[in-house]
């Protein structure tokens, strides 16, 4: 007979502390047949249940890697895409909970990124001057609309590396969802602020003219990461007179005015990297997701390491959350009656391209 999917108004109810028990209980029964994937911004009683952790293309890459029949991606959907990507034939991907979005990604959908390549062609021939360029937080068919027209893929730690290769394709980089990354990434590269616009997709022609389209260097797309957006030059200045030697540290998705205040600025692996290889006693302000800022304050507690969160308001990841205990036991023990729930299938030819943007990225970096 066939299992039957055990309905999640079942668990909603559920405490915290129980959903614990039966999540250790399911994961024992999995045992090698699943491999449970954290994401740095996952919260705590989630996390600590996680086989594998890191960023979100680390944990798909060691995802593949494994044998294992689930991956059970405790992080947000695009995430999970990528998952699905690169992992093995037969290997099924789940997401705890659908809702678990990413509100960057969902500023730049691909009706409006074709409609922008449409809008560049009445002013340049794109696929001639353009390099379209995706952060890996965005959805599946936009790393395949990369794939398709000779673009790739980049991450917060090596974005510069592949937009230097983008400009040895083309004399201009489309950069989405997140302008701030782009913004950022092309200063270090020195592109005078002037030849990054931001593209407005509400706009026609991105509210530029023609003229400013063929003077750009990079067009960013008008995209933001909510959470990092919390950070202000204020909150530096004002911990600095306080912290005189302290450092502080940000992430790319900040604000450009709070990249240039901090003492350091990259991904999640590297501020934990740096803060980790800091001498005992050091002083850090970090710009990021709160539920990673506590994990390393807590981490470094011991070599006497104060390590504070940026904003003076708590924000975390709201999407990231909705992979909570309840729905994170559900999917489990579904597993465990023979049932998936929440797979995450990338269609075959839109998965075929994007990998193609996706293996240029590897190539690369």
């Amino acid at each position: 007979m066939e299992a039957t999917t055990i309905a999640f108004d079942r668990y909603q109810p559920l405490a915290d502390e129980a959903c614990d028990a039966r999540i250790r209980a399911a994961r024992a029964a999995l045992g090698e047949r699943a491999v449970i994937l954290g994401h740095h911004y996952q919260r705590p009683e989630v996390y600590k249940h996680a086989d594998l952790t890191g960023d979100s293309l680390q944990l798909s890459k060691l995802a593949a890697k494994t044998e294992s029949q689930y991956i059970v991606f405790c992080g947000v959907h695009f995430m999970a895409e990528v998952a699905d990507i690169l992992s093995k034939p037969g290997q099924v991907t789940v997401l705890p909970d659908l809702g678990a979005g990413c509100s960057m990604a969902d500023m730049a959908n691909l009706a409006k990124v074709e409609r922008a390549w449409r809008d560049l062609s009445t002013v340049l021939d794109p696929d001639q001057h353009v390099t379209p360029v995706t952060y890996i937080n965005s959805a599946a068919d936009l790393k395949a609309f990369c794939g398709e027209h000779g673009g790739i893929v980049c991450t917060s730690s090596n974005a510069r590396e592949i937009l230097a290769w983008s400009f040895k394709q083309r004399d201009k980089v489309l950069f989405f969802p997140d302008q701030h990354l782009g913004r950022w990434t092309g200063y270090l590269m020195d592109i005078p602020l002037a030849e990054m616009l931001v593209w407005d997709p509400d706009e026609e022609l991105g509210g530029l003219t023609p003229q400013q389209i063929k003077m750009a260097k990079i067009l960013l797309w008008k995209g933001h990461c909510s959470v990092h957006q919390m950070f202000q030059p204020q909150h530096i200045l004002r911990w600095r007179e306080r912290n005189p030697s302290g450092m502080v540290i940000s992430h790319p998705e900040c604000r450009f005015d709070v990249c240039k205040l901090s003492d350091y600025v990259g991904s999640t692996d590297f501020i934990i990297r740096t803060i980790a290889a800091s001498p005992p006693g050091t002083r850090w302000l970090v710009g990021t997701e709160l539920n990673l800022v506590n994990r390393i304050a807590e981490q470094f507690k011991s070599q006497g390491k104060l390590v504070q969160f940026m904003a003076t308001t708590v924000c975390m990841c709201s999407t990231m959350a909705r992979i909570d205990p309840q729905h994170f036991a559900w999917a489990l023990e579904n597993l465990v009656a023979g049932k998936v729930v929440n797979q995450i299938t990338v269609p075959r030819h839109e998965a075929a391209l994007a990998r193609v943007a996706l293996d240029r990225m590897l190539a690369v970096s």
